[in-house]
């Protein structure tokens, strides 16, 4: 059967302005297939969302998915916003700084980028190779830049990429910002042919990874500088893998200014350089667990490793397991519990700074584990929660520094992501490592080991038990009605009284169709109201379930925490909270969910 008019037109606008004869080749392959339900859906279906802190999506032809076209027309609008809100003298002066991951056609739309700003005297600060993100966040402020671009993909599959997008006070883009830049992409289709043409050669190397290096590691020197020596003289064994991502130079740096020595520390050969194919792992996410850390656990099995370290492979976020000395079983630590011991260690190291911590933030998200809100009663500093991702911390820590002369110690989130100190405004897996090595080697120092001192800090604060998963849904009606159904109880407030018969306390619903907080006096809710559903119930004795839709995927999530005496208590509590959520809320066989395969 012929195409439509309509879809054969679409098909030739594209191939009029697509650059790269591997997508246009793609479209024309499709044509003369005949295949009019694809080209419908690359070409006349919408464009990929500018969301969350930018773009992310599978990498081919069409305006759904990350390509030169689709990047050309993102970055000339980016450049566009900028004009906006910046003056010609801040854009020519300050700029920009574009980095990019070694996943397939990275450098190319870094490239494109560059060409965007140049095309319209922006000055470009395009890193030299292949770059962690958190040097360009780190950069960014370094060189008092208005913006920055990452091109990465994190730790999604190989046919993805992605678009991270910062902003002058260097965390990722929030709103208004977001929906101003996406305003202007759609006002940008038309390419500019310098946008795909080759000024980027003459700009190569403007911005040299050993230029950000230096000051990245000058600026964490004083932070390790007290445990250096203890670290050089540690017996533990590391073993590390940059998970075929750009993280491996970076750690070899962070563990030299750590202190431990060459010695000390294994890679994963096979996983320590860039590797677009990401060829030993399905899923190149050590958030993953064990099933992503197979070499890891080998080398270090054979190295006498009793620590892995995992980046994701823009070395953003870290994972660390351990090993039991008497069982020989390896323990992958999940993101809570690393921040448990990382939000103590920063606090520890304020203390001994004498920092006064009255003049101090830690953040986490509200899907995290709240024990840095048991650590605020203790050491003095203010919590602030924030909605998920580190868009928020980032800049909710941000303004606190700049606005309220606050100074950031700590901040995570559940998924494996934390910032230590206030040097990069997002999750930095390069410096969470550094300091993860300094805190084992002074713990093995008092007979310790990581999971040992969790256990003692359980002691003191509390057992902080978590539990998430989720559900998918692939009908967003169906979705949407459970969501409703939520507030449809024949209850005082229309929220459920009780979950797995524990009683409900207090309700947040950051739905815009229907926002409450009834912890708060007006019945308002602080935190910003949430583009997916969110409600969190607060339950009898401090218990929380948080059931969220994903803003991304076809998922229906939840994640609850009880604070115990012990962790067998908190568990039972948790897993009769979650059979509650599970059976009471989400109800999955009702309403044709599909439960996560375990």
């Amino acid at each position: 059967m012929p195409l439509s008019e309509e879809v054969t037109a679409a098909a030739q606008r594209w191939l009029a302005i697509d650059p790269d004869a591997k997508t246009r080749a793609e479209v024309e392959g499709l044509v003369a297939a005949g295949d009019e339900a694809t080209l419908r859906a690359r070409l006349l279906s919408g464009r990929m969302e500018f969301g969350t802190a930018g773009l992310r999506a599978a990498m081919g032809a069409g305006y759904d998915r990350m390509n030169q076209v689709t990047i050309a027309q993102s970055a000339q609008g980016l450049v566009k916003y900028l004009t906006s809100q910046f003056s010609a003298e801040d854009l020519a002066s300050r700029g920009v700084v574009v980095g990019y991951d070694g996943r397939y056609n990275s450098d190319i739309f870094a490239q494109i980028t560059a060409n965007a700003c140049i095309a319209k005297n922006v000055k470009c600060r395009l890193t030299s190779s292949v770059v962690p993100t958190p040097y360009v966040a780190f950069a960014l402020r370094q060189f008092n830049c208005v913006a920055a671009v990452v091109v990465t993909a994190s730790h999604n599959p190989k046919q993805d990429n992605g678009y991270k997008v910062y902003w002058a006070n260097g965390a990722q883009i929030v709103p208004p910002h977001d929906g101003g830049i996406a305003k202007c992409i759609e006002e940008s289709l038309d390419i500019d042919p310098a946008t795909v043409g080759t000024a980027w050669h003459a700009i190569r190397g403007d911005c040299p990874i050993p230029a950000i290096e230096e000051r990245f590691f000058a600026t964490l020197q004083p932070m390790m500088e007290r445990f250096q020596k203890l670290t050089s003289a540690t017996p533990l064994k590391f073993t590390y893998t940059a998970m075929h991502g750009v993280g491996g130079n970076a750690v070899l740096r962070a563990r030299d200014v750590a202190g431990l020595p060459e010695a000390n520390f294994v890679v994963v050969k096979e996983q320590f350089s860039p590797d677009p194919e990401f060829s030993t792992v399905t899923f190149p996410n050590p958030e993953e667990g064990k099933s992503s850390l197979d070499l890891a656990i080998a080398a270090a099995n054979a190295a006498g490793s009793t620590i892995i370290l995992a980046n994701d492979p823009d070395a953003d976020r870290l994972a660390v397991a351990e090993k039991d000395a008497a069982t020989g079983a390896w323990r992958v630590l999940t993101g809570n519990e690393l921040g448990a011991l990382l939000g103590w260690w920063m606090c520890e190291q304020n203390l001994a700074d004498d920092v006064d911590f009255t003049k101090c933030v830690a953040l986490s998200s509200t899907v995290s584990s709240q024990i840095l809100r048991a650590y605020s009663r203790k050491f003095g500093f203010e919590f602030k929660e924030t909605l998920t991702g580190f868009k928020w911390m980032g800049s909710i820590g941000g303004a606190a520094e700049d606005d309220e002369d606050r100074r950031i110690i700590f901040a995570f989130e559940q998924a494996i992501g934390f910032m230590c100190g206030n040097r990069v405004r997002d999750k930095d897996g390069v410096t969470a490592l550094a300091v993860a090595v300094q805190m084992a080697a002074v713990l093995a120092t008092q007979g310790k080991t990581l999971l040992q001192q969790l256990q003692a800090l359980y002691a003191e604060f509390g057992a902080h038990v978590c539990s998430e998963s989720y559900v998918t849904s692939k009908d967003p009606k169906r979705t949407m009605a459970m969501f409703d159904a939520i507030k449809g109880r024949d209850t005082k407030t229309g929220y459920p009284d009780a979950i797995g018969g524990i009683r409900v306390e207090n309700v947040r619903d950051l739905r815009e169709s229907s926002p409450i907080d009834t912890r708060q006096p007006d019945g308002k809710p602080t935190l910003p109201l949430s583009s997916a559903p969110m409600v969190t119930f607060y339950l009898e004795g401090g218990a929380v379930l948080t059931v969220r839709g994903s803003g991304t995927e076809p998922k229906i999530k939840w994640y609850c925490e009880a604070i115990a005496a012990d962790v067998a208590a908190g568990q039972k509590l948790v897993d009769k909270i979650v059979d509650g959520a599970i059976n009471e809320i989400l109800k999955p066989e009702e309403n044709g969910f599909v439960r996560r395969p375990e």
